[in-house]
């Protein structure tokens, strides 16, 4: 099996953003924000980027290997691309290793929109940060933390599988638990919050843009104006496929609906209004240490803590 190996021009490989996090904490809302600037465009959750590195990073990897595993995931049709144009790409190459068969995939992506550069959004990839910094040294990952009772309401809202708030209280601990234990081993590394990102919008999607290396754009706070148009590449049901249930068409969009509106500050602590007694109490049994860790507020006055830091936004 081949080592990963830097190219001598990686160092100056243009910044390329993954926003990472638990599902249902606003990742694609920022890529919303994000793929508003006229300069980034990020596609769809591409769920293969993994399997694509491990792929290519065996000694005797061709071209239709790397296209096997890009088609792998359920999501590849959103994207649009013929295997003939693929494979073209992929053969082109000197050579099939991890960085250059995955940037191959975004490169065609990012022309196909018309844009001078490229990121990507697919939350489960919190959990393989390390694995895609080895193929791309240029990655900068941006984790969306979300207070994890409002992430309980979401998923519980949407899911079709008999979920408790302790089960999404584990998940959500083991995911955000895992990311920050895996930060110190990463080069370009940061954390944001949703509430922030939905109360204090401007001040941190200008953190973000630095840390990306992204002249700032106003465009970005209209993201709204186009997401609608944006969200029509994933118009489609997505098939059944062994590990995750069919997905309707109508549930695709439904479930990121929220982007087509600008940020509202009644999507920060619903867990005060929304969440019974007995799931804030179920979720907090698991995971409230690491709500305290976080500074989301808890024990008798947090309603009235969470209640004041909007207010004051």
């Amino acid at each position: 099996m081949r080592l990963f190996k830097r190219h001598k021009d990686d160092a100056r490989r243009t910044p390329a953003v993954f926003v990472v996090g638990m599902n249902r904490s606003g990742t694609t809302l920022l890529r919303m924000m994000l793929d508003a600037h006229p300069q980034l465009t990020i596609p769809p959750e591409t769920h293969f980027v993994p399997d694509l590195i491990k792929a290519a990073r065996k000694d005797d990897a061709t071209a239709e290997d790397a296209l096997a595993a890009m088609k792998s995931a359920r999501e590849w049709d959103d994207f649009g691309f013929s295997d003939e144009e693929m494979l073209g790409r992929l053969r082109a190459l000197p050579e099939i290793k991890p960085g250059p068969v995955v940037r191959t995939f975004y490169e065609a992506y990012m022309e196909q929109q018309g844009k001078p550069r490229w990121g990507e959004k697919t939350p489960t990839y919190v959990q393989k940060m390390k694995l895609i910094q080895r193929a791309l040294p240029e990655a900068r990952f941006v984790h969306v933390i979300r207070d994890g009772r409002d992430v309980a309401l979401s998923v519980l809202d949407r899911t079709v599988r008999d979920l408790s708030a302790a089960d999404v209280a584990r998940r959500w601990r083991k995911k955000v638990t895992k990311a920050r234990e895996d930060s110190p081993q990463l080069e370009h590394y940061t954390e944001i919050r949703y509430e922030d990102l939905i109360l204090d919008t401007e001040p941190v999607l200008r953190r973000v843009s630095g840390f990306i290396e992204l002249p700032w754009d106003d465009a970005m706070l209209a993201y709204h104006e186009r997401s609608g148009e944006r969200l029509q590449e994933m118009a489609r049901a997505l098939p059944g496929d062994g590990r995750a249930q069919e997905l309707s068409v109508e549930r695709r969009m439904a479930t990121h609906a929220m982007t087509t509106k600008p940020p509202s500050a009644d999507r920060v602590a619903r867990w005060r209004t929304q969440m019974s007694a007995d799931q804030r109490a179920e979720f907090e049994a698991v995971a409230g240490d690491l709500l305290a860790e976080l500074e989301y507020p808890i024990g008798a006055d947090a309603v009235e803590r969470a209640t004041a830091r909007i207010e004051a936004s």
